[in-house]
This record gives structure tokens, C-alpha cells and sequence, in this order.
């Protein structure tokens, strides 16, 4: 059935969005870069992190700090750190990207956490402070997920959020010097309302596990 829809959606200029577990904060090289580094690279084995990233790991500190600068004014990708309210620190980062306000559709991208907290539920309130904004505040009809088909942890959280995988792009892009193949995943408005109330299910400690939910 076609229906009609007026755009286009504003911009989702987000500068911070506060959870129970994370504060996550438009980037901030001055403020972020210590605990950012030190979160990432202070051990040999936390710059596994990086694998599937177009960038790091990075040299120095100085190296971290000089890409800090050179993307904290993008709009698209948008930057943000989290910060874990348990720890004390930034943890990680997260992106919107893709922004097509004409078509209400946005991606969420560029994420990475250190792994003093994967396996915790900072990514999954991240997600999900992110999709309440964009679906409750700015309307959107659209919300992607996208990794290289060989991360297979980052397809399972997708699917373990309730994202629907839609398909694989061959040879979509090159990412240092490696083809990448991407997995394709998405949440759209109509999912929202059920999904939210899994998402607060289980964040408030209601439910043991966040069952994926597909939806047609």
C-alpha cells in the first residue's frame, strides 16, 4: 500500500542523551583523548579493537589526538564519546552518519568500546538511547546498522537488538587495503514501540537477556 509522507525530518543535531548506565556527549579531543587512549591502547591486546575500523590503532597518543581533531567538527559522520557512569570514563565511541533528513534515515556507525566493558550493557543502552531520540524526538522512519560481514560480533549485537538483516553488499567497499563486504541491518519506525519496551525490559534488569526480535 503507498502512503504519502511529508519531509523532510530535522537534522538530529543531538549534543547529549543521559542513561541510567552512559552519558553519551557530542566529542570533545580536549576532554576525551586521556581516557580514549588509555582505554584502547593502553594494553597491546586492547588495539584488537580497531580490526574491523577504517581507522587505528593508533602510534601515540598525539596520533589519537590529532584524528580526534581532524573529525570532531564533521556533521556527518557525527562524533560522540560515552562515558561509564560506573567507571568514571570514557569507554568507547559512536557515530550517526549516512543522515538523510529528505528520507527520515540515519545509520549508526563508527562504534567502538573498549573491552574493560564489552559484554556489558553499555552498547545496548548506547543503541538504545540513540533509537528512542531518533524515533520519539525526531521522527525518523529509519535506523541502520552496517558492519563487515566477517565481524561477527558486531552481527550478532544487531541482531540481539532486534535489527533485521536485509542482505549483503559484495565488495562494497575497501577498508585498508581489504576488500570488505558489508552486512546490512535496520530497525524501522514500526518496530520501535515493541522493541523499546524489550530494550527497557531488560536495561532495567526486568528480563535476563535481550531476545532479538525480527520483524517483517
Amino acid at each position: 500500500m503507498n502512503m504519502t509522507f511529508l519531509g523532510p525530518w530535522a537534522y538530529p543535531d543531538i549534543s547529549r542523551l543521559d542513561g541510567n548506565l552512559v552519558t553519551i556527549e557530542r566529542l570533545n579531543p580536549e576532554r576525551d583523548i586521556d581516557d580514549l587512549y588509555h582505554v584502547s591502547h593502553s594494553l597491546p591486546e586492547y588495539q584488537n579493537l580497531f580490526t574491523f575500523m577504517s581507522f587505528g590503532p593508533f602510534q601515540s597518543k598525539s596520533a589519537m589526538h590529532l584524528w580526534l581533531n581532524q573529525i570532531v567538527d564533521s556533521k556527518d559522520p557525527l562524533f560522540f564519546s560515552v562515558f561509564d557512569k560506573s567507571r568514571q570514563m570514557r569507554v568507547g565511541m559512536v557515530s550517526l552518519l549516512n543522515i538523510v533528513p529528505a528520507q527520515g534515515r540515519v545509520e549508526i556507525g563508527s562504534i567502538w568500546y573498549s573491552p574493560l566493558v564489552q559484554k556489558t550493557k553499555v552498547n545496548t543502552e548506547v543503541t538504545y538511547l540513540f533509537l528512542k531520540s531518533l524515533f520519539r524526538d525526531y521522527h525518523y522512519r529509519r535506523f541502520e546498522w552496517k558492519c563487515d560481514n566477517d565481524n561477527a560480533p558486531s552481527k550478532r549485537a544487531a541482531l540481539r537488538m532486534g535489527f533485521s538483516y536485509e542482505g549483503l553488499f559484495r565488495q562494497h567497499m575497501i577498508v585498508k587495503g581489504k576488500n570488505r563486504d558489508t552486512a546490512w541491518f535496520s530497525i524501522i519506525d514500526k518496530d520501535w514501540p515493541l522493541l523499546e519496551a524489550k530494550f527497557e525490559s531488560y536495561l532495567s534488569g526486568k528480563a535476563d537477556s535481550l531476545t532479538a526480535l525480527n520483524v517483517a
